[in-house]
């Protein structure tokens, strides 16, 4: 009995410090607080990562690396691009935070320089380091014999998640004067843009006009919820719906792609740039979020979850800038054992994705180093939405306790 009692503690000590730690960081929150705003960006952003690591492949090609997609063999498996395209969720969230942010600031007397220097510093501080790790690891591939398309591949695909954090600033600087413009005329314009470039034969440059026009639009959702013009069960369903209905309808009679985002090869991608479908398909999972407020706030009354959904929000910039490299360091350090199932083979079957979800949590395990590695930078950078010095304070504190309090259970 004696001897048993040692195995007993380890097992339920660490849980139970982990949960004492998650109850002082639920007690040090403001109760003011909107959880369900952190928990849809949290979400959002952990679709993003599951997204691209489910449909990027890097397959080996003679002595290169080239981009494919299960999607482009497999068009059937479209609806998976469906759960995890979150970027407008991502984009309404931070109009909201964004517009709600600078009025705060107003009212205390704040600048609009001050308050945006403090927004773009949080956002670009952590590029700077991984411009930097890329030039160095690019150089040092082109000079350890790696061919040039297969550099290209890699950096490009590593680099991507830079495309949203350019758009994300342009709406951010434009914050003042986006704040209670009608989502309607953003979609205006994506609709004569698409119209013109699909309809009328137009240049297909003027896509292009689409990157900033058709962001915009889950952008000003979020304003509107600000404002308060969304807090009616109404407004979401009336999104949800008529996003759902509109989306069916661009797909199923106007030719537009099933697949939610870029599949390599295909004549026409939803998301590069974004089309009517996307920005469609875009509000419906807006009108889903705003639906899904207040379980969401339930939920986040339970200690552990916004623990969790805190951690995430923390660390945002870096998962998402992060997620590409760590699915290129895994592919390409594991090019010496050969061509590894769902890694580096075509993926044209259920057997790649089989393979493919077993390498999932080697994906999350790497980036957990990155993130140990350069979260540091993005903690240094000014606030960002929703997140206060305070509760930043708290995490950290909590973090320390709960690995003293899991030390002091492995040695019981």
């Amino acid at each position: 009995m004696t001897a048993g009692r040692p195995r007993r503690r380890r097992v339920l000590r660490p849980y139970s410090a982990i949960r004492s730690a998650a109850v002082r960081l639920d007690a040090a929150t403001p109760s003011g607080r909107d959880r369900a705003v952190d928990a849809l960006r949290a979400s959002a952003i952990l679709g993003v990562v599951l997204g691209h690591w489910l449909v990027t492949a890097l397959v080996v090609d003679g002595d290169a690396l080239r981009t494919e997609s299960p999607l482009g063999h497999m068009p059937w498996l479209a609806p998976v691009s469906w759960m995890f395209q979150t970027l407008a969720v991502f984009f309404m969230v931070g109009g909201h935070v964004a517009t709600r942010s600078y009025a705060s600031g107003r009212a205390r007397g704040g600048t609009y320089r001050s308050w945006l220097g403090a927004r773009l510093a949080r956002l670009f501080k952590p590029v700077l380091v991984m411009a930097a790790l890329w030039t160095v690891a690019s150089t040092c591939l082109l000079l350890g014999g790696a061919s040039f398309t297969t550099v290209h591949t890699v950096v490009k695909l590593a680099l991507s998640p830079l495309w949203f954090l350019l758009v994300f600033a342009m709406l951010t600087v434009a914050t003042p004067l986006l704040a209670r413009l009608n989502p309607l005329w953003p979609l205006a314009v994506v609709l004569h843009v698409d119209l013109i470039r699909f309809g009328l034969g137009g240049p297909s440059w003027l896509g292009w006009v689409n990157v900033a026009a058709g962001w915009l639009v889950p952008y000003t959702v979020g304003s509107a919820w600000t404002r308060g013009e969304l807090e009616h069960r109404r407004a979401g369903w009336i999104l949800c719906g008529a996003g759902t209905v509109a989306t069916a309808l661009l797909v199923a009679w106007a030719g537009y792609p099933a697949s939610m985002v870029g599949v390599p090869g295909a004549a026409v991608s939803n998301l590069d740039p974004p089309t009517l479908a996307a920005v469609t398909f875009g509000l419906a999972q807006c009108g889903a979020a705003l639906l899904l407020r207040e379980r969401l706030r339930r939920t986040m009354r339970r200690p552990v979850a916004w623990a969790a959904v805190a951690v995430v929000n923390l660390s945002a910039m870096t998962i998402f800038l992060w997620h590409q490299t760590a699915l290129m360091a895994t592919t390409t350090t594991t090019l010496q054992a050969g061509r590894l199932p769902g890694l580096h083979t075509v993926p044209d079957g259920l057997d790649w994705v089989g393979a493919r979800l077993l390498w999932l949590p080697v994906f999350a395990a790497v980036l957990a180093v990155c993130r140990a590695a350069f979260h540091g930078f993005e903690s240094r950078g000014e606030q960002g939405p929703g997140t206060s010095p305070g509760r930043t304070r708290v995490v950290r504190v909590e973090a320390l306790r709960e690995k003293s309090e899991l030390r002091e259970a492995d040695r019981a």
